[in-house]
C-alpha cells in the first residue's frame, strides 16, 4: 500500500475532537460524560474567582440535557478582530481560544488548555448559548460543534451572565445518563473552595425533583469541619493563606482521634485527585515542621528518641490544600495531577511558615499532635512486623497463599475472580460449584475487625484481614501497596441476605475504602446479589431477587399452586443452586462498587462504623423507610 502526501489527513476545526475525544476529556464513559459539565461550570467558577460571579445554577433537564447559568460578565459578544465573527462563536468553535492564556482577563483559572467549552460543543448532539450583556440577550445554536446560524439578539436583559444548554452525543459516549450525586459532589467542593459562592443543582428528570444548594461562608475551614464532623477532632482547624511569586496557597488542617487520612487537593478550583507538586510540598513541610517542634519539646524528645516519618504524621489528618497559580500545568487535560515543578518548593516554604505561626500561638495543640504522631510511630513499627506475615512468597520460595484459599488456575488477573464468602458452609458450596479455571474462593469466618476504629498494627493482627491481603497480593500501606500486583480484577463480596450478612459486607467495604481504595477506583470490587426466594410452581422453580419480583411472580400465575422458600443464608443452597443464581457469569447479578461522591462516602462510613452512636441512630431513623428487605 502506497504512503504518499494525499494519505495525510488534516482535521479542521473541532473535527479532531470528535475523531479522538479521549485526548480531550480522558474517557468516553461516565467519567468523560461528567467532565463535560465540569468544563462548562469551571468557566463560571473562573468568573467567580475574578470577583464577577455570585451564583451558578445547574439543571439536569429531561433527556439528560444540561443547563448551566451564571450571573458573570458573559462571554464577550463583539466581533473578534482576527476571525471577523462574534467572539461567542470563536470561543465555542475554536480550540485554544479563550481569555486564560494571558493574565489580563483572569489572574487565575481552572482552565489552562483553553479547550473546555469548545470541546463540550464538539461532543454534543447540539448546544445553545445565551449571553446577557449590555441589555441584550445574544443567542447561537450549534450541532456537533457547527453553528446553525450566526449569533442573533433574541431579547432584552437587565443583568449579565451566560447560559449554556447541551445534549451529549450518544454516538460518542457509552452512556449519557448523568448521576446527580456525582455532580453534586463536585459542586459541593467548588462551593467550599469559593467562599460565599452559591451553586445549586436541580434534577428535573423525575416527577419528584431532587435539588441541592451549596454555599459556605467559611470556605475551606467549613470543608475540613464537614469532613471531621464525626471523627472527634483533637483541636480547632489550623487555617492560613500565604502568597509568594503570585502563587497563593490556602491550607486548612485538623487532626482527629481516627486513624485514616483525608486530603483534598485543588488547583484554581480543580480537584487534583492524584495530588501533585503542591501535595508533595505540603507533606514535606508538615513532616519537617512537626519534627522541629518535637526536638524543641524537651519532655517529649527525652522520652521518645524517634524521628517522625511522613506515615506517622498522616494518621488522623484531614486537610484541604488549595493553590491559585497563574499558569498551572497538569499531567493531562483531565487535570488530575499538578506538575509545575516550582510549586513544590514554594508550597513547602508557605506551608512551613503557616504551620510554625499557628503552632507557636497554640502550644497545647502542637503537643497533642506530636503525642499522636509518637503513638503512630510506635504502631507503625508493630505494623511492619505484622505486615511481614501478609507478604506472599515468590514462586521460587515456595507457596505463600493462605491455606483456606481455593485459588483458580487462570494466571491472568484480568480474567480471574475472587469471591469473599461469608462462612465455611457457603464457602464449601462455592468451592464445589465454581468454575475452577477463573474463580477463586476465600471463605471468611465471622465478622472481620472494624478498621474504622483500629490502627494498622491491630488490623494486621486480625487473621481474616491478613488472609485477604495475602490472597489479593497487593500488599498494604502507602509504602507497599501496589494495585498492579492485584491477583484478581474482579473481587466479589458474597454474604447472606440478612442483618449479619449486611454487617459483614459493610465491614469488608470499610476495609477496602480505608486501606485499598485503589481497588474500588479501578472498578475491581463488586457485591454479589444472591436471590432472596425460590418460588416453586409445581416442579418449576424460579428465583426472585427482591420482594417485588417475588410478588410479581405470584400475581402472574394466580391459578398455580405456589410454594415460596426464603433464603436466609448462602449455606442453604447446594453447589448447583449457588452456581445457577450467584456465580454463573451468564446469569448472576453483581453490583459494582463505585465512589461517586468521596465526601459523602466518607461521611457514611464515619456514621456507620465510627464511635458515635447518635449519628448512627439518626441515620437509621432517616433511612429505615427505604429498607425493602429486613431479616427479623
Amino acid at each position: 500500500m502506497s504512503y504518499s502526501a494525499e494519505k495525510i489527513k488534516i482535521l479542521e476545526g473541532l473535527e479532531a475532537v470528535r475523531k479522538r475525544p479521549g485526548m480531550y476529556i480522558g474517557t468516553q464513559d461516565e467519567s468523560g460524560l461528567h467532565k463535560m459539565v465540569y468544563e462548562v461550570v469551571d468557566n463560571s467558577v473562573d468568573e467567580a474567582m475574578a470577583g464577577q460571579c455570585t451564583e451558578i445554577k445547574v439543571t439536569i433537564l429531561e433527556g439528560n440535557i444540561i443547563q448551566v447559568e451564571d450571573d458573570g460578565r458573559g462571554i464577550p459578544t463583539g466581533i473578534h478582530p482576527d476571525k471577523q465573527v462574534s467572539t461567542i462563536e470563536v470561543v465555542l468553535t475554536i480550540l485554544h481560544a479563550g481569555g486564560k492564556f494571558e493574565n489580563d482577563a483572569y489572574k487565575v483559572s481552572g482552565g489552562l488548555h483553553g479547550v473546555g467549552v469548545s470541546v463540550v460543543n464538539a461532543l454534543s448532539e447540539w448546544l445553545e448559548v445565551e449571553v446577557r450583556q449590555e441589555g441584550k440577550v445574544h443567542y447561537q445554536k450549534y450541532r456537533t460543534g457547527i453553528p446553525v446560524a450566526p449569533v442573533s439578539i433574541i431579547g432584552e436583559s437587565s443583568g449579565t451572565g451566560t447560559t449554556v444548554r447541551f445534549k451529549p452525543d450518544s454516538t460518542i459516549f457509552t452512556t449519557t445518563e448523568y448521576l446527580f450525586d456525582t455532580l453534586a459532589s463536585r459542586f459541593r467542593e467548588l462551593a467550599f473552595l469559593n467562599k460565599g459562592l452559591k451553586i445549586s443543582i436541580t434534577d428535573d428528570r423525575k416527577e419528584e425533583k431532587q435539588s441541592h444548594t451549596f454555599q459556605y461562608e467559611g470556605g475551606i475551614v467549613s470543608f475540613v469541619e464537614h469532613i471531621t464532623e464525626a471523627k472527634h477532632p483533637i483541636h480547632k482547624v489550623c487555617h492560613f493563606i500565604r502568597e509568594k511569586d503570585s502563587i497563593i496557597a490556602e491550607v486548612a488542617i485538623q487532626y482527629c482521634e481516627s486513624y485514616s487520612e483525608n486530603i483534598f487537593c485543588f488547583t484554581n478550583g480543580i480537584n487534583n485527585n492524584l495530588g501533585g507538586t503542591h501535595l508533595e510540598g505540603f507533606r514535606a513541610a508538615l513532616t519537617r515542621t512537626l519534627n522541629d517542634f518535637l526536638k524543641k519539646d524537651a519532655q517529649l524528645s527525652k522520652k521518645n528518641t524517634i524521628t517522625l516519618t511522613g506515615d506517622d504524621v498522616k494518621e488522623g489528618l484531614s486537610a484541604v490544600i488549595s493553590v491559585k497559580i497563574p499558569q498551572p500545568q497538569f499531567n493531562s487535560q483531565t487535570k488530575e495531577k499538578l506538575v509545575n515543578a516550582e510549586i513544590k518548593g514554594i508550597m513547602q516554604t508557605l506551608t512551613s511558615e503557616g504551620l510554625v505561626l499557628f503552632f507557636e500561638e497554640n502550644p497545647a495543640i502542637i503537643k497533642k499532635i506530636l503525642e499522636k504522631g509518637i503513638l503512630a510511630s510506635k504502631a507503625r513499627e508493630a505494623a511492619r512486623k505484622a505486615r511481614d506475615l501478609t507478604r506472599r512468597k515468590t514462586v521460587l520460595e515456595g507457596g505463600g497463599l493462605p491455606g483456606k484459599l481455593a485459588d483458580c488456575s487462570e494466571k491472568d488477573p484480568a480474567k480471574s475472580e475472587l469471591y469473599l464468602v461469608e462462612g465455611d458452609s457457603a464457602g464449601g458450596s462455592a468451592k464445589q460449584g465454581r468454575d475452577r479455571f477463573t474463580q477463586a474462593i476465600l471463605p471468611l469466618k465471622g465478622k472481620i475487625l472494624n478498621v474504622e476504629k483500629s490502627r494498622l498494627d491491630k488490623i494486621l493482627a486480625n487473621e481474616e484481614i491478613r488472609t485477604m491481603i495475602s490472597a489479593l497480593g497487593t500488599g498494604i500501606g502507602d509504602d507497599e501497596f501496589n494495585i498492579e500486583k492485584a491477583r484478581y480484577h474482579k473481587i466479589i463480596i458474597m454474604t447472606d441476605a440478612d442483618i449479619d450478612g449486611s454487617h459483614i459486607r459493610t465491614l469488608i467495604l470499610t476495609f477496602f475504602f480505608r486501606y485499598m481504595r485503589s481497588i474500588i477506583e479501578k472498578g475491581y470490587l463488586y457485591v454479589a446479589q444472591p436471590p432472596l426466594y425460590l418460588v416453586r410452581f409445581g416442579k418449576e422453580g424460579i428465583y426472585a431477587y427482591s420482594d417485588k419480583e417475588k410478588d410479581d411472580l405470584v400475581k402472574s400465575r394466580p391459578n398455580d399452586k405456589v410454594v415460596i422458600q426464603r433464603y436466609k443464608g448462602l449455606g442453604e443452597m447446594n453447589p448447583e443452586q449457588l452456581w445457577d443464581t450467584t456465580m454463573d457469569p451468564t446469569k448472576r447479578v453483581v453490583l459494582q462498587v463505585k465512589l461517586d461522591d468521596l465526601v459523602e462516602a466518607e461521611d457514611t462510613f464515619n456514621i456507620l462504623m465510627g464511635d458515635d452512636v447518635s449519628p448512627r441512630r439518626q441515620f437509621i431513623e432517616e433511612n429505615s423507610a427505604k429498607v425493602s428487605n429486613l431479616d427479623l
